[in-house]
C-alpha cells in the first residue's frame, strides 16, 4: 500500500472563500476515483506553514496513483483549481506495509 501526500503553495491572492471552495471541489472530484483510498484534502492550520493546502490517498500500488492521474477527475481539479490556485506542489510517496520492498509497491 502506497500513500500519496501532496502539499500546495497557493497563490498570495488566494482568499478564505476560494481556499473552502478548493477544499470543496477536491472532495467532490477526487472522491469518484476509484483507485483512492481513504482521500484527504484541506488546509494549514499553522499560518506559517509555506503549504496552505494538502492531498493525501491511499493506492495498493503506484501503478493505481498512475491511474489516479490519469483519471478524468483528477485531470480536471488539476486544470481548474490547482493551476489556477497555486504556485507550487511537492509530492511524497510511503510504504505503509511493514517488510514490504517499496520498489514493488
Amino acid at each position: 500500500m502506497v500513500h500519496y501526500i501532496a502539499l500546495f503553495r497557493l497563490v498570495p491572492s488566494l482568499d478564505e472563500e476560494e481556499l473552502e471552495e478548493m477544499i470543496r471541489i477536491s472532495r467532490s472530484c477526487l472522491h469518484r476515483v476509484n483507485e483512492a483510498h481513504n482521500f484527504r484534502s484541506g488546509r494549514s492550520i499553522d499560518k506559517g506553514n509555506e503549504f496552505g493546502f494538502f492531498l493525501s490517498a491511499d493506492f495498493e500500488s503506484r501503478d493505481k496513483l498512475g491511474m489516479f492521474k490519469e483519471d478524468p477527475n483528477y485531470k480536471r481539479f488539476a486544470a481548474e483549481v490547482i493551476e489556477k490556485w497555486t504556485t507550487e506542489q511537492k509530492e511524497f510517496l510511503y510504504e505503509t506495509e511493514p517488510g514490504k520492498d517499496p520498489k514493488y509497491s
